[in-house]
């Protein structure tokens, strides 16, 4: 079985999933406090590790990220989502996070840097956005 893509379009309070595993690129965008965080992100972290377990490539995957809200409950799945990206980086396959945020986002920016120290093999790159 082969996963070309995951598409969960953005709604209200969840972001927009774009994951193009045949093109080995992952994206994520607009706000992210989902009612059941668990269950939204427990299907994505799912799908992104299987197809992690079933990849042989070794073409790096990336990864961007431009979220402009998420909820302490969607921090955590994040987190676990980012493990599953930094396991596969472990590997030898290049996984390079593009972390796009408002330029006066502290908090968006800060959550970036601490992703960056936590998860020592993806190859993280901050992208200040102007407003």
């Amino acid at each position: 079985m082969t996963m070309n893509t995951l598409y969960i379009a953005a709604s209200a309070s969840s972001p927009e999933i774009d994951f193009r595993f045949d093109e080995r690129t992952l994206s994520l965008k607009g706000e992210a406090y989902p009612e059941n965080a668990a269950v939204f992100w427990g299907e994505i972290i799912q799908a992104v590790r299987q197809f992690m377990e079933q990849d042989t490539a070794s073409e790096p995957i990336t990864v961007d990220v431009a979220l402009t809200y998420f909820n302490s409950s969607s921090t955590k799945m994040l987190f676990s989502l980012f493990d599953v990206l930094n396991d596969k980086a472990s590997t030898g396959t290049p996984v390079i996070l593009n972390w796009y945020h408002d330029e006066e986002d502290d908090t968006i920016y800060e959550f970036g840097q601490e992703l960056c120290e936590d998860f020592t093999d993806l190859t993280f790159n901050d992208h200040a956005t102007e407003s």
